[in-house]
């Protein structure tokens, strides 16, 4: 092509420029390739993004515990709060009671003092678990370490006997002398007892020489066994206190005041031991006469009211004077001592 001709017809000129331009269908071509391209990758990495972020999901749920609160805040005065527990057994379910507060107790007292009685007495209610003379068994009371151990078990209602409500149980608790341990580590049991918010019912008796009297026959029976070759500490017949109460202790006049003075010395040795805890002081006596004691004790341990009974009789009855082979030295070493009140003090069950 000339220059002429492109001077003088530049259309010319362009027509031929549009006429060697490279075919549009390569071009399609190429460009569907990127797309599909670029689709798959966009999908990969969405892919990789999603699983990564349902990762860290569920790692953040892993991770972070929950914190559920089961049991409704019960409606109570705060200084309960250290009071009320919501035990978890090892050995079985609470099922639905699991949300029943329990209060945890212990019956403090000595030998012959009716805490065998009283104890029979909170069991028969419906709702109150006391599991007896724990730490008669001195491996128990060994040391401090096996006295926590026993009492862990106990307050966590793993502690199976007889007297065992379980599931439905409101109040646990046990009986315990204060010669079995627990004056020899009274100062790490008071803590044991203010952190776990335990309750401490002192049961004790006014008429110290009658308790005497039944500590002297209850040894004696040890060995004659006098109802049938068993000895028995507590009876639930008329009949077999009646054979048990046939035997008369003689009584050691001389040590008679000393003996007393013991007595009086360890329970208010306990007393002050034991002040800082939440408390109340029962005496058998008062008990015995008059029913509603009970009901002020199902009101310490925050239970309902029920009317409570015992299959157990009382052994010593009647006038002290018949109780004992030599009343009249008795009576005379305690004439004029404040122990004389001891002498005439009488009661009936």
């Amino acid at each position: 092509m000339s220059f002429n001709t492109m001077a003088g017809n530049p259309f010319s000129f362009i027509k031929d420029i549009i006429a060697i331009k490279t075919p549009k269908k390569p071009t399609l071509v190429l460009r569907m390739i990127v797309f599909v391209f670029a689709m798959v990758c966009g999908v990969y990495i969405c892919s990789i993004c999603l699983k990564q972020i349902s990762t860290h999901g569920r790692a953040g749920f892993l991770d972070v515990p929950v914190i559920q609160k089961p049991c409704p805040e019960p409606q109570i005065e705060p200084w309960e709060i250290p009071h009320v527990h919501y035990p978890k057994p090892k050995t079985y379910s609470r099922a639905e009671c699991a949300c029943n507060p329990v209060r945890y107790f212990a019956i403090l007292s000595m030998q012959r003092s009716g805490s065998g009685w009283f104890e029979t007495l909170l069991n028969n209610h419906t709702n109150i678990s006391s599991n007896g003379e724990i730490f008669s068994v001195k491996v128990r009371r060994s040391n401090i370490s096996t006295i926590v151990e026993t009492l862990d078990k106990i307050y966590n209602l793993d502690w199976l006997s007889s007297a065992s409500k379980n599931e439905c149980t409101a109040a646990v608790g046990l009986k315990w002398m204060l010669n079995q341990g627990l004056m020899q580590h009274h100062a790490e049991i008071v803590d044991y007892f203010n952190a776990w918010g335990v309750s401490v019912i002192f049961l004790f008796r006014r008429n110290l020489l009658r308790r005497m009297i039944s500590v002297l026959a209850n040894l004696y029976d040890r060995d004659a066994k006098l109802l049938n070759g068993t000895h028995k500490s507590h009876v639930h017949s008329p009949h077999e206190a009646e054979i048990l109460a046939n035997y008369k202790p003689m009584i050691n006049a001389t040590l008679l005041i000393p003996n007393l003075k013991k007595v009086e010395e360890t329970t208010a040795k306990a007393l002050e031991y034991f002040k800082s805890t939440r408390h109340i002081i029962v005496y058998y006596e008062d008990v015995v006469k008059n029913h509603t004691k009970l009901i002020d004790i199902q009101d310490f341990l925050k239970v309902p009211r029920r009317q409570l009974k015992s299959r157990q009789v009382k052994i010593h009855k009647g006038s002290i004077s018949s109780q004992i082979r030599n009343w009249d030295d008795v009576q005379k070493t305690l004439k004029g001592t404040h122990y004389e009140s001891f002498l005439h003090a009488d009661y009936r069950k």
